[in-house]
This record gives structure tokens, sequence and C-alpha cells, in this order.
């Protein structure tokens, strides 16, 4: 899945519907130069959504009806966002009180599996969508691996592809060798202070 918010800083897609959570903690403000948060114009955001969810329903091969966002939505979505990213920050250590909440339903299948359906309208529906997809890569192992850049200028989510799951920034060259070089400036200003 490749939607707007995280193709915009050049970061590959976590694999699956966790490519829907990424892609919304990535509509943040964020680069250099600085992006538009994608969540701030109604049209935008609703643009974004509609987007995301395409892709999605591509990845995933499950289809899902249009979500309409309206004014309240928009800021209740970003809201949600923001708790999502300070989840992902927080190394899930069970810190943060919970969170945003959203109804999801259980459905038997025909075949005895057991499927969870996002429930609510707005935001509320795109909370659910995304809570599923973080409660099935909890269960795959995948969610521990999407990530925060910890480069506070970028703050990009991140899906860390490395071996042992060390990865700390979106891109080495980029956030890595730029956060390196301003500690190693300082520690040699620190060295030539009298």
């Amino acid at each position: 899945m490749s939607g707007s918010g995280t193709v915009r800083y050049a970061i590959e897609s976590a694999p699956g519907g966790l490519a829907f959570v990424q892609e919304l903690m990535n509509t943040i403000s964020a680069g250099k130069p600085r992006t538009r948060d994608l969540l701030t114009d109604l049209a935008e955001a609703q643009a974004w959504l509609d987007q995301a969810l395409e892709q999605w329903s591509r990845t995933t091969g499950t289809s899902m009806a249009r979500i309409e966002l309206d004014h309240g939505d928009q800021e209740q979505l970003r809201a949600f966002r923001d708790d999502l990213r300070r989840a992902a920050g927080q190394g899930r250590d069970d810190t943060l009180p919970p969170l945003r909440t959203a109804s999801i339903a259980m459905q038997l299948g025909g075949s005895g599996e057991v499927h969870p359906e996002p429930r609510g309208t707005g935001w509320r529906r795109v909370a659910a969508l995304a809570l599923i997809e973080i409660f099935q890569a909890q269960q795959t192992g995948t969610w521990q691996r999407l990530k925060m850049c910890r480069n506070d200028r970028c703050g990009t989510a991140f899906f860390d592809r490395s071996r042992n799951n060390s990865g700390v920034w979106h891109s080495v060259k980029v956030c890595g060798n730029a956060a390196n070089l301003r500690a190693y400036r300082a520690r040699q200003r620190a060295q030539n202070a009298p």
C-alpha cells in the first residue's frame, strides 16, 4: 500500500493492512521542506481517506463502503492520529492510559472463522479499522516494527525491516546522518569550550 501520507516522505509501506495505520500516522506535517497536514482541510482529509481506503481494500482484498467525514470528524481523527503516534513512540511499555476507543463487532463467517468488523460512522469507523489492523499486527508480531523516526525534526512512522528490529531512523541517510552529525558537532563544541 502506498498512499499519499507515506509516499510523500519516501517511506516504504508496512505490510498488509498495517499500512493503513502507517498511512494515517503519516498524514502529519513533517519532512524537509515541511509538508501540509493532510487532515487540516476537510476536503483534503476526505480525499486522503478515500485513497487510503482504496489502497487498503486492494492490499487486504476486503471491500469497505466509503466513509464520509464531517468537520467534527476531522478534529477527532486528528486526535486519534495523535494517540496512535504517542502509543507507537512509547516503546509499548503500557505507561500511557487508555486512549480513544472504537466499536468493533465480531462476525462468525460461514467457514467458522471469526472476522472483526468496524462499526460507527466517520472518524469512529476509521479508528475501528485502524484498531483492528493494529490488533491483527500484534497477533503476528508486526506491530512492534511500526515505529516513529527518532529524529524529532522528522517524526514520520516507518516499518522497521531490520533483522533484529533495531531501526530508529526512517532513513539512515536522511535522519540518521543528520542526527549523528549534530551530536558530533555538539561534542566538538563541548570539548573546545574553555
